[in-house]
């Protein structure tokens, strides 16, 4: 028995650690003052497949990402930790993408990839916080979903049945779904194994066509008849059979007016009262202040 596994992974920058030169005076983030991370909640998700894998030998993990040729970075980390082939998602008619233009692309490269039984990924992405994409992507591919993750706790492949603890506000929850399903990880769930030695040797010298100059695609020709391995596929918006109004900015409906980079300092705390009074009073300030409303 052997199962079929999507994992979809992001190349984002480091926001956990913002300090004064991440934003730009337009209140965009400065992605060059911010290195470029494996977004840490995939790793979360990469995991179940790992051990989804080893519980059913044979499975195979497919590693999906869209960005920049770049990004192929983060499917060099997933196929050193064990998945075996990997797909990068790039071309200039994608940039801009909001959550709807970024899961309609997904849903299409997956199709591309064609069978699969459970495909998973993080729960959000650091750089926007919004955990759209995932279920997004199951409505877009009529699949049903699983959020908020913690533990695939059984998978019945004969009877297309899978069992997931997940957790919600006010406790943990065990949920029951059919085959196939997308399933969202939280970062409770269990960290990522570390990179594999014979893997990173084996893989260190995979990439996208786009990642090569023209010098170095003749010389990898020959490398590849020998290893074919390691050819990342690359995939524009043709070759998944997009449609040019629901990617990039074109099929972005939403729009960031500006990013601001708050700090909160101790001496901006103040005490007050439960009274009516000190609460209306805070509300006030915070719609004034355009924190909230």
């Amino acid at each position: 028995m052997s199962l079929k596994i999507v994992v979809l992974a992001k190349q984002v920058p480091d926001t956990r650690n913002v300090g004064p030169d991440a934003m730009t005076p337009e209140g965009t983030v400065n992605r060059a003052a911010l290195p470029a991370v494996f977004n840490p909640e995939d790793l979360n998700a990469l995991e179940q497949a790992l051990i989804l894998k080893d519980k059913f030998p044979g499975s195979k993990i497919s590693v999906v990402t869209m960005g920049l040729p770049k990004s192929a970075e983060v499917i060099r980390e997933a196929l050193y930790r064990g998945a075996d082939e990997g797909f990068v998602v790039t071309d200039r008619p994608l940039g801009g993408a909001d959550t709807l233009a970024t899961s309609y692309t997904l849903s299409q490269a997956i199709k591309k990839i064609g069978d699969f039984d459970i495909i998973l990924g993080g729960r959000q992405a650091i750089d926007g916080d919004t955990a759209q994409v995932g279920p997004q992507i199951a409505e877009k591919l009529g699949l049903t979903q699983v959020t908020y993750a913690e533990e695939i706790l059984s998978l019945d492949e004969e009877a297309r049945k899978i069992v997931i603890k997940r957790h919600i506000d006010g406790g943990v929850e065990t949920v029951e779904a059919p085959l196939p399903l997308v399933v969202t990880v939280n970062g409770s769930a269990a960290p990522c194994r570390p990179r594999n030695a014979k893997r990173v040797m084996k893989y260190k010298n995979a990439t996208v066509a786009a990642e090569r100059s023209a010098e170095q695609s003749e010389a990898f020709a020959s490398l590849l008849e020998k290893k074919p391995y390691l050819n990342i596929t690359q995939w524009g918006a043709k070759d998944i059979d997009c449609d040019p109004m629901q990617i990039g900015k074109a099929g972005s409906p939403t729009n960031v007016k500006a990013v601001k980079n708050i700090v909160f300092k101790a001496k901006e705390s103040r005490s007050m009262t439960g009274s009516d009074a000190d609460i209306n009073s805070l509300v006030q300030e915070l719609i004034n202040e355009k924190i909230i409303g």
